[in-house]
């Protein structure tokens, strides 16, 4: 009966669903290739009607079911057909000549209406005209661009706008706004969508960027000058503005937005995701070039439509523009419009001349009319030098360059006046004075304020010191009981070169207090040389990672969770000391190298026994470990913001590569043992395009000495009902321990094309997710020999241990969607005691 209730329901939705009738379009003049705006739009037999915006697009829609539509330009109109359902990007083009008849303002008459719109029915690929002309761009995609030079240079000009939309003056006679200093007459509108606003934050900056491509390929960016208006010196906008945009190749199959994968309308499979429709050859800045239209067939992808003008000559795409599709299910995210031109410096070679990006978000909800905001950006190209001598170049590439203390964020008026491609407009110079103004309001200022706090989780003091991390104030584990964090640091700006950071502990179970402290200098900006010393007594879960951090400020495990599955007393308590010194010799690598001084003994002794055998046969409690650790890391392709101690890094699809050394120091200050370790991670995120993200894991590690239990190697397990990266749900803590290990984690977030094939699942936008974890060991018969504690030594040596299932993310209401849960599966080793074979986690994360 319930799968008769879910078939008849599914059939209900789709007959719902099709019994609409929506309509969206452009209307053009087709000579002049011109937007009519104002044009009259009528659904006949209905009340619904819409008029064209500025840019000539229109959308209607009716529950009714309707076949035709009406249009009036300047006193003439025309019907034509259309189907019932979805009627999306028709283009309509209405010829005019010039009689003395009846004419518009422009003193043109409207002879006729053409209708060029895409066939009902798709046409086979090879049967579509626009197919051989991109084949032909396909051929030539990678002869496109700088590469095609030695060495190139020059000066990229971005401008950064955020605006509140769907202002009207109702909503702006609210006392908010008022106290905010803000008026009607401040309201603009956007040309694109006809939406009004009010612009709040506004960035400037001039870049100059120096590349090489022969006989290596290297690149460096010279920020000269950056300019802020309204909101200044602010991690939370500035780190937001850096990670809403990312570089866009058009000819990239896959186009990054928000770490997820749009596919290309230039991709090699897009005659697998859209529909092309090849309307005429046009003129763009004096080169003859194809207009091919295209729309998504499956408009629950990650997806464009919009128009593409490709040479005909060359086969290179001179300009591109670029919408999302209405719904597309990315949160905050209501809409996407990109436009991309590109100069031809030959017959040959094209270069990006111009981007321009609008985001339209909201943050309750994305129901059209909803207040949200806008987040332009505009790119400009412009003074390129080529294939200069070669010394030239190679002289700027090696040079030390620093923004901060060479003045880039202090330029004056004079400097942007000359170094702008072009002059600010009139609404530039309107949205310059409005922020001004409002940012100079209390009201303002304490908004920002605000938001600062719930993003970072410290509260700062008159530009001194920074209380928190709010986040982890309060904690609970088996030893502690309830606990109590307070913390602190030195906080002058996001670019200072030294810090100092601390906190203190209580737990009202043990009845203990806790303590850590660190200091960090960046010595030298340029290669990043970077001194730290630091100490710190807490209770830690030891082995919840394999590839650890040898910081002191890193957050005790301990602590991270209330409720956990089982009894957890495997806790150690660490009195642990560290120096480091670091630099990067290269972009993007870093050498670190750590002397590391610690004692460990068991949390609570009756329940957790880390004792070990020492030579003399004698059983030890606790140990002391002094150890070197020299590691290397590399991020290549990853962003930095900021020039200081801390640097803000991009969410990106950079992978990461850690290689680290350790050597442990019997002897030196009491060290209990001497052992070699090697270990070696890799990560990255791959984007598959329609098929959605994957992100993967892999680690190696052996240790060559007998260790015992503290100083091995424990695949991680997790006992909460969180989901922690690179751990084992089904898996308690110390359940295997190693001292030679690989392990695999591969998650593969679907971006919820699945569900989208199933409406009831689409309309709730919920995404899932599929995962598998593994890991191989083995543990030495010498540390097996030395083991003393009440953990029994497994590995999983002869068969992989591994766990699979699926998730569901994206789980929430509105644009509020921050939960996911997993449904994980033991795959193996069932005979272990007390196995967990099946478990549910629940987690927060934050994504588009």
């Amino acid at each position: 009966m319930p799968k008769k209730i879910l078939l008849f329901l599914l059939l209900l939705s789709g007959v719902l669903l099709h019994s609409q009738v929506k309509v969206s379009g452009k209307l053009i003049y087709s000579d002049t290739k011109k937007p009519i705006e104002n044009a009259e739009i009528f659904l006949k037999g209905t009340d619904s009607f819409t008029s064209s915006d500025k840019n000539g697009y229109f959308t209607l829609q009716s529950e009714k079911t309707v076949d035709s539509l009406e249009i009036t330009v300047n006193d003439y109109t025309k019907n034509f057909s259309i189907h019932p359902g979805e009627n999306a990007d028709v283009l309509i083009e209405f010829s005019t000549q010039e009689t003395i008849q009846k004419k518009d303002k422009n003193g043109k008459t409207i002879k006729e209406v053409v209708i060029n719109g895409f066939p009902r029915k798709k046409l086979p690929k090879k049967e579509n005209p626009a197919y051989r002309i991109l084949q032909e761009l396909w051929k030539r995609r990678r002869t496109n661009g700088l590469t095609n030079f030695k060495n190139y240079e020059y000066k990229e000009y971005e401008k950064i706008e955020f605006d509140l939309n769907n202002i009207d003056s109702t909503f702006i006679s609210k006392k908010i706004f008022q106290k905010l200093n803000i008026s009607t007459q401040d309201i603009d509108t956007l040309d694109i969508s006809g939406k009004t606003y009010i612009p709040v934050y506004l960035n400037e900056s001039i870049t100059n960027i120096v590349g090489q491509n022969k006989p290596s390929k290297r690149e460096k960016s010279f920020l000269r000058g950056n300019k802020a208006y309204g909101v200044t010196n602010n991690e939370v906008v500035a780190n937001t503005v850096k990670n809403l945009y990312k570089d866009v190749n058009i000819y990239d199959n896959v186009l990054n937005f928000f770490n997820k994968g749009f596919t290309s309308p230039v991709s090699t499979i897009g005659f697998s995701v859209y529909e092309y429709l090849l309307t005429d050859t046009v003129d763009v800045d004096g080169v003859d070039c194809y207009h091919i239209r295209y729309r998504p067939i499956r408009k629950s992808e990650l997806t464009f439509k919009g128009d593409l003008y490709i040479t005909k000559d060359t086969y290179a795409v001179k300009q591109a523009t670029l919408q999302s599709t209405s719904g597309i299910n990315v949160n905050f995210v209501k809409d996407i419009y990109m436009e991309l031109n590109y100069d031809m410096i030959n017959d040959s070679i094209f270069i990006p001349l111009r981007n321009y990006i609008v985001l339209d978000m909201s943050l309750l909800s994305k129901k059209e009319g909803t207040k949200g905001m806008f987040a332009k950006r505009t790119l400009t190209y412009n003074d390129y030098k080529f294939d200069q001598p070669r010394e030239d170049i190679e002289k700027l590439l090696d040079e030390k360059y620093e923004p901060v203390s060479s003045g880039a964020y202090n330029k004056d008026d004079d400097f942007w006046a000359q170094n702008r491609p072009e002059r600010l407009g009139e609404d530039d110079i309107k949205a310059n004075q409005l922020i001004n103004k409002i940012s100079k309001t209390r009201l303002f200022r304490n908004i920002v304020d605000g938001v600062q706090i719930l993003s970072s989780g410290y509260v700062n003091i008159k530009k001194t010191i920074d209380i928190g991390n709010l986040y982890q104030t309060v904690g609970f584990n088996n030893i502690e009981g309830f606990r109590l964090r307070l913390g602190a640091r030195t906080y002058f700006g996001p670019d200072d070169m030294w810090r100092i950071e601390g906190y203190s502990a209580y737990g009202f179970k043990d009845h203990q207090f806790k303590y850590g402290g660190e200091f960090r200098w960046l010595v030298n900006k340029y290669n990043r040389l970077t001194f730290g010393i630091g100490t710190k007594r807490d209770i830690t879960q030891l082995g919840v990672t394999l590839t650890e951090n040898e910081g002191i400020m890193s957050r005790s495990f301990a602590s991270s969770s209330i409720i956990s599955r089982g009894d957890n007393d495997y806790l150690s308590s660490v009195n642990k000391t560290n120096v480091f010194i670091s630099i990067n010799p290269w972009k993007n690598v870093q050498f670190r190298l750590d002397g590391t001084y610690q004692y460990i003994k068991s949390g609570d002794l009756s329940k957790f026994d880390i004792g070990y055998y020492d030579k003399s046969g004698n059983k030890r409690e606790d140990l002391y470990d002094s150890h070197l650790t020299l590691s290397v890391e590399a991020r290549p392709g990853a962003k930095y913001s900021h020039y200081g101690l801390d640097r803000y890094q991009h969410t990106s699809l950079a992978p990461t590569f850690i290689l680290k050394y350790t050597k442990g120091l019997k002897g030196l200050i009491n060290s209990d043992f001497s052992y070699d370790k090697l270990q070696f991670l890799y990560s990255q995120p791959i984007l598959w395009g329609p098929i959605g993200k994957t992100n993967v894991t892999v680690e190696f590690g052996k240790s060559f000495n007998r260790l015992p239990i503290s100083l091995l190697n424990v695949v991680p397990g997790n006992q909460s009902y969180g989901i922690i990266p690179n751990t084992f749900s089904q898996l308690d803590y110390y359940d295997f321990v190693t001292d030679t290990y690989s392990a695999l984690h591969i998650e593969h977030h679907f971006n919820g094309r699945l569900f989208s094939y199933v409406p009831l699942l689409k309309k709730l936008q919920l995404r899932e997710v599929v995962f598998f974890r593994g890991a191989l060991g083995d543990i030495s018969d010498g540390s097996k020999a030395i083991n003393a504690s009440n953990i029994i030594y497994r590995a999983p040596k002869n068969d992989i241990y591994y766990e699979y299932g699926f998730g569901i993310e994206n789980i929430g209401l509105g644009n509020f969607r921050f939960f996911r849960i997993d449904f994980n599966w033991r795959g193996n080793y069932f005979d272990m005691p007390d196995t967990n074979n099946f478990g549910i986690k629940v987690g927060l994360q934050f994504t588009f």
